[in-house]
């Protein structure tokens, strides 16, 4: 289900708490906002939408998906970039990786790793960074 968006810093400025098989529902509703933002957003935390748990969707090209409690395990090639966010007003400054590696839980909550690179390396990036109530 398509939930509003979050802006209140104070909120998403707190850390998320680990995500369990019962916020599969969480990321679904995730994925559903996301798809409804399409023409402006290409990941979404829990926080953006009022749920403090380690929850991410992201747009990996032609589909999204969504990771609980994601983990960069392995990251390379350091860089400095600048990026906008639906939950926050202009844009930021912010150290990324173009390649990452990342621990995560599926949607039937199985235990996944994958490496990603490029705009999908640094949307993750963002996102993870929202569940640590880091404000990018």
């Amino acid at each position: 289900m398509e939930k509003p968006i979050i802006k209140d810093e104070a909120f998403l400025a707190q850390k998320s708490q680990p995500a369990t098989f019962m916020d599969i529902a969480v990321a679904q509703d995730l994925l559903d906002t996301l798809a409804a933002h399409a023409d402006r957003c290409v990941g979404l935390a829990a926080n953006m939408i009022g749920v403090s748990k380690c929850v991410i969707a992201v747009n990996i090209g032609p589909t999204n998906i969504a990771m609980l409690n994601p983990e960069i395990i392995k990251r390379s090639g350091k860089y400095m970039t600048e990026e906008g966010c639906l939950s926050l007003e202009g844009e930021r400054a912010a150290v990324r990786y173009e390649k990452i590696t990342v621990a995560y839980r599926d949607m039937q909550f199985k235990k996944c790793k994958q490496s990603f690179s490029g705009f999908t390396a640094q949307i993750i990036q963002h996102e993870i960074d929202h569940c640590h109530g880091i404000i990018i």
